[in-house]
């Protein structure tokens, strides 16, 4: 009996707090039980760098739009602000002006909320215009993004309606039958969701201009005509639910939320819009998106060398902004850097209008120079270098680099793919949603072969960022048996594949020794990765020859680091030795660790410490052709910050054996006097060669960019001295790479000795 009573009032409980939450939201979709003499105020979300339902904290009061300072705001104020506003609660709030300074007036200063008023102006608060803040103190919020169903926005302003984030809960194509089995649907009718149903919009009033924006939010680049017989025909046979309003765009907005209402219509049945017809939208996809590539092939066409590139986002639509000029990569500085120019870059790389213009290497520090500086953009040029910019970049380091995030459409790639049996959603075993036999299953991928590079495709194509580990065997993930089959095998991506469909892989003819089940491939995703680059100018300069006794490589041989020759060498004998100087950043988003845990670790008895990775990089002599005529490598026995950025904290030292790694904005240097900082060049011959260093090259840890990870020079060696001259890391390196040098510059850029 008593378990019974007990259980019956916490039921009880349980609808009592129910009922209190639906009168709060009641209270906060009515004006018309606030007390006798509130002020009439209206609230906005404002700033550059947000999306619809978050920003700066704006309230319109006497006529004038003010902000509201942050000292003594709660997450309990952030609550009647969202709820205000349509949502159905607050998810945080920022101080310190994170979307923007305001202008005009800070009408509101030390708010205290309970969290149950229905607006802001019932909050305590030193009263209207009353503040010793500055716009540096602007708050703001963020809110949930579902919205108060059936939420009706009725203004205490008059005339004064602004946008359409207080009236319409959500937006999407209606696509007729001929196009619902196209990915992604780019055409339809266009509907919003009001009072939790779908309503046309009538084309009295649609723009170009209002296209513009709702392909941008749906992440197509522009717009395109439609069959207008089909539509008209197919019109009238539906049945007419119009929404009451227009829509005015300027075609900047990076969504129609943002958009200002046009006149009000008054609804009298299917009248509405009697001579016109419901809004259809056609959109065109970018060349990625295309639905001959979404299926897996490609059309012939010309590859044009792009000037506007993203590195290193974790996902579809996002990173750091890189120009082409000269031949050379290089940032762009964020002085200026605002969603009108956000949304350039992405038109331009065929994605929508951009979600985030972000600032301050949010997405990773870049390298190189920094070729643009104060950009501003109108929002309707078709590249970023169409844009007016500052040349002058002096004083923009790297830690301004600009970024964005695009709106990209949906391809339904979330749809095939699941991760089952982890601790959280970002990890687990991998499972693909394949047809066999007339019907739709879910199966396991083969674990032979799989990397972290195969793991990085999955966790993109999940939107869940960088793989942090790949794993071979998944037995602690096993779920129920459902899907233990094994139903792809033989993966292999190169990075760039949108799905892991898309990778090669043996398709109907599996091959998998081990089976499924506990060998099934599996990842960990992280939404954020470190970045290693070598810096060329230390490789370049510190180049220099050593002849060496056998006898006192000893610790380097037994670690494999001499050519093969040395096994047959005398004592007495001596090692030509390519000796140089790296110095490795890690210019990432996360602190680079090895994958291998502390007690796993390799410990060597000669050199008397610990490699925390076997390789760590490749040194290698090249001829010009490509092929390979002496090489070395470098296990990571010393992982650590040698030098950091100034304001940053050394984290890793392995001195006593301490923990290995290199934290974000710190760097970690192996001297050229150090064992196996070399190349044994002990049998080549004088010519001309290429210089080539890769970091991380068996991709053990994850990065967020691995075309930075190669350093290529050129070579000259007469057969006593060796000139070293003209070094370049990434896209340079890698075209030496897969083009090959026919010809060797004779402007040598340094003179070095041998020793």
């Amino acid at each position: 009996k008593k378990y019974y009573f007990s259980q019956s009032f916490s039921q009880l409980l349980c609808c009592f707090a129910a009922l209190l939450s639906v009168w709060a939201l009641c209270q906060a979709q009515s004006d018309t039980q606030l007390p006798p003499g509130t002020p009439a105020i209206q609230l906005r979300l404002a700033g550059d760098k947000r999306k619809h339902y978050e920003g700066r904290v704006e309230v319109y009061y006497s006529g004038e739009w003010g902000t509201v300072c942050d000292d003594d705001f709660s997450i309990q104020a952030a609550s009647v602000v969202c709820r205000e506003l349509g949502y159905v609660e607050a998810v945080s709030w920022s101080p310190s002006s994170k979307y923007g300074r305001g202008e005009g007036r800070i009408w509101l200063d030390n708010v205290h909320c309970t969290g149950q008023e229905s607006t802001l102006a019932q909050c305590q608060s030193n009263g209207f215009g009353v503040s010793d803040c500055k716009h540096s103190e602007d708050v703001g919020v963020v809110c949930s993004q579902r919205r108060i169903p059936g939420f009706k926005f009725i203004s205490t302003l008059t005339n004064n309606i602004e946008s359409l984030n207080v009236q319409v809960e959500d937006v999407r194509f209606r696509a007729i039958y001929s196009q619902r089995k196209r990915i992604p649907i780019s055409e339809g009718y266009l509907e919003v969701k009001d009072g939790g149903k779908w309503r046309q919009i009538c084309d009295a009033e649609w723009t170009d201009m209002n296209s513009r924006v709702v392909c941008g939010m749906f992440g197509f680049p522009g717009e395109k005509g439609y069959n207008t017989k089909v539509y008209k025909l197919l019109a009238k046979r539906r049945k007419k639910n119009y929404w009451g309003f227009g829509v005015n765009c300027t075609g900047n907005e990076a969504s129609l939320h943002e958009c200002k209402l046009g006149h009000q219509v008054e609804l009298k049945g299917n009248l509405t819009c009697e001579k016109n017809l419901p809004v259809v939208v056609s959109c065109v996809p970018g060349r990625a998106f295309a639905p001959s590539h979404a299926l897996g092939f490609s059309k012939a066409y010309r590859v044009e060398q792009p000037l506007v590139r993203l590195r290193g986002g974790a996902n579809i639509g996002e990173g750091r902004v890189e120009v082409l000029k000269n031949g050379e990569w290089g940032t762009v500085c964020d002085d200026s850097w605002n969603l009108k120019a956000a949304t350039v870059v992405c038109r331009e790389l065929g994605f929508g209008s951009a979600k985030e213009a972000l600032s301050g290497g949010r997405l990773g520090q870049g390298m190189g120079p920094v070729h643009m500086n104060e950009v501003q953009c109108s929002g309707f040029e078709k590249s970023l270098t169409e844009c007016r910019f500052n040349r002058n970049s002096l004083g923009c380091s790297h830690e301004e680099d600009a970024a964005v995030r695009c709106h990209v459409p949906d391809m339904g790639f979330k749809k095939r793919l699941r991760l089952s049996g982890g601790r959280n959603p970002s990890e687990g075993r991998v499972e693909v949603l394949v047809e066999k036999n007339g019907s739709l299953v879910w199966g396991t991928v083969c674990s032979e072969s799989w990397g972290t590079i195969e793991a990085g495709v999955v966790c993109r194509q999940l939107g869940l960022g960088f793989a942090s580990n790949a794993f071979q065997e998944t037995w602690y993930w096993h779920g129920d048996g459902s899907a233990d089959d094994v139903v792809m095998s033989g993966v292999r991506c190169s990075g760039t594949e949108l799905t892991l469909n898309q990778c090669l892989h043996h398709g109907k003819h599996l091959q998998c020794p081990k089976g499924g089940g506990r060998f099934a491939a599996g990842v960990s995703c992280s939404e954020t990765a470190p970045d290693l680059v070598l810096n060329a100018q230390v490789v370049e300069h510190t180049t220099y020859l050593e002849d060496r006794p056998m006898y006192v490589l000893q610790c380097a041989h037994e670690e494999n680091c001499l050519s093969s020759s040395a096994a047959t060498a005398t004592q007495a004998s001596y090692r030509r030795l390519l000796r140089f100087s790296s110095q490795i950043h890690n210019n990432g988003q996360s602190d680079f660790r090895p994958r291998a845990a502390h007690h796993s670790w390799i410990w060597h008895e000669c050199h008397r410490h610990y490699h925390s990775m076997e390789v760590f990089t490749h040194y290698d002599l090249l001829s010009l052709n490509g092929t390979k005529v002496a090489e070395g490598h470098k296990a990571s026995f010393c992982l650590e910050d040698t030098q950091c950025e100034e304001g940053i904290e050394k984290r890793y030292e392995c001195a006593n054996f301490g923990q290995q790694g290199i934290t974000v904005g710190c760097w970690d240097t192996y001297r050229h006097d150090i064992d196996c900082q070399w190349i044994d060049v002990t049998d080549v011959m004088p010519g001309d060669y290429i210089f080539q260093v890769v970091i991380n090259p068996n991709y053990e840890v994850a990065e967020s960019d691995y075309t930075n990870n190669v350093l290529k020079c050129r070579c000259r060696y007469d057969g006593h001295r060796i000139w070293t001259y003209n070094c370049h890391i990434g896209e340079r390196a890698m075209q030496w790479r897969q083009t090959g040098i026919t010809m060797m510059d004779t402007s040598f850029t340094g003179i070095l000795s041998t020793h």
